[in-house]
């Protein structure tokens, strides 16, 4: 067994845009493990644009990411060892254990998954956190209706592309907003939107009017800023908005919105939501997608980095729209 695990901290906090020089790679000893503890070997970490906020020293749903010490993170990989009754070594788990090799668990937090028709990585992905934000936000908030226009920014991510692919499983007119004409392919052919709006083509309200002649009932935000604008301008009386993220002010950038108005002309429901705090529907929409995933009927994407080490570079590509579908990192 190994004596040394690799892990990266911040070693300090962003003024901005996130770079290289904010993270460290340390190796630090490895304890042995406690009675009633396991030691899991991480094979991918999930990197999610929620942690470019833990950075920052600021009061926020969670609290900072302290420095110099691992940073935190969505992890699945595989028990090496256990003296825990409720784990074997061998056993797929999925956890928090952040950005290093092996991390241990006194089991809290610690799920044992099926990988017989599900891959392991896709636990981090469309059937875990962010399929399930994707699917409280969209089935809590927005409640969608057979026929009822949905639209999606981001709609090329790990979150964004399962809303459009629920939405259009209960009968409505899915329409994504996403960079560039790779991603907007992807959206209307891959995940079977019926329409994609390429907000860097330069005619964002333009495009999203004519595909939505119906208006929009339902929004789910990932972006803020002008395609958040954009789509307040085509909301429909009493449409729903689930705010799940707000990407493009994430490290700082101003986030105007000049639309607000429409909330109050049109009566619109808009509610931010933290699908951590809302535990109690994680059963019912895990079974749910899973289920989808297995059969094919939910299609996603993911892009891989590989090794520890890249982990910092995948992140400020994340947050610079560089990836498609789910960002993990291999622990090659």
């Amino acid at each position: 067994m190994t004596q040394t695990n690799r892990r990266i901290v911040l070693a300090r906090r962003p003024k901005g845009l996130a770079s290289p020089e904010d993270f460290r790679l340390e190796e630090v000893p490895l304890p042995a493990i406690a009675d009633g503890q396991v030691l899991v070997r991480n094979r991918f970490l999930s990197l999610d644009p929620y942690m470019r906020g833990r950075m920052d020293d600021a009061k926020s749903y969670a609290a900072p990411q302290k420095l110099d010490e691992t940073m935190g993170g969505g992890t699945a990989g595989e028990v090496v060892e256990s003296r825990n009754p409720r784990f074997a070594a061998g056993d797929a788990v999925v956890g928090m254990l952040g950005w290093q090799l092996y991390g241990i668990s006194d089991g809290s937090g610690l799920t044992k998954v099926d990988t017989s028709r599900i891959p392991l990585s896709a636990y981090l992905g469309s059937v875990g956190m962010p399929g399930v934000t994707a699917w409280y936000g969209l089935n809590r908030i927005i409640a969608p209706k057979a026929g009822e226009t949905i639209v999606v920014s981001a709609a090329s991510g790990a979150v964004g592309s399962v809303v459009g692919q629920l939405a259009k499983a209960a009968g409505c007119r899915a329409v994504g907003i996403a960079g560039g004409p790779q991603k907007c392919a992807i959206v209307a052919g891959e995940y079977g939107f019926d329409a994609c709006v390429d907000y860097k083509a330069g005619r964002l309200y333009e495009d999203l009017r004519a595909a939505t002649p119906d208006g929009v009932d339902g929004l789910f935000e990932n972006v803020g800023g002008e395609p958040l604008d954009a789509s307040l301008r085509r909301m429909n009386a009493f449409g729903r908005v689930a705010v799940c993220g707000l990407i493009s002010g994430y490290s700082g950038q101003p986030m105007p919105v000049t639309q607000f108005r429409s909330i109050l002309v049109n009566r619109l429901r808009v509610e931010g939501f933290i699908v951590s705090e809302h535990l109690d529907v994680w059963p019912t929409a895990l079974r749910e997608l899973a289920q989808r995933v297995a059969d094919g009927s939910l299609r996603y994407r993911e892009t891989i980095a590989h090794g520890l080490e890249s982990a910092p570079e995948a992140f400020i590509g994340l947050l610079a729209g560089r990836n498609v579908g789910k960002q993990l990192v291999a622990l090659d």
